[in-house]
């Protein structure tokens, strides 16, 4: 069996061709996809400021093999991603990842302080 990394994945893109439909559902739910609602989670979630309503961000957690990398991790977000959006009937474009593999980050801790 392959070692399996853990994956945090930002996918990031713009609202596009939205009807008037899909405008008024992610308007009436920008409340629960603010700020303070951002996870990552295998499912995804989603984040974007209702004013303008141009960008958005979708948070993922993959877990894939090692030896595929950050790159693998990035399409399998994505394309999440992609099917999600197409799922809720919004238009979007122009995708790009962002991927922290948790395996390999480096956590520098502070020092205990002196007395």
């Amino acid at each position: 069996m392959a070692e399996q990394h853990t994956y945090r994945v930002i996918v990031r893109g713009t609202w596009d061709g939205l009807t008037e439909d899909a405008r008024a559902r992610l308007l009436a739910e920008a409340d629960e996809h603010g700020m303070t609602n951002m996870r990552f989670t295998e499912e995804g979630s989603l984040s974007y400021e209702p004013a303008p309503l141009k960008h958005f961000s979708m948070r993922y957690v993959v877990v894939s093999d090692a030896a595929d990398g950050e790159e693998m991790a990035g399409v399998i977000a994505q394309d999440r991603a992609e099917g999600a959006l197409r799922g809720l009937g919004y238009g979007f474009r122009d995708l790009r990842c962002t991927v922290t593999d948790l395996d390999t980050m480096k956590i520098n801790r502070k020092s205990r302080t002196r007395r």
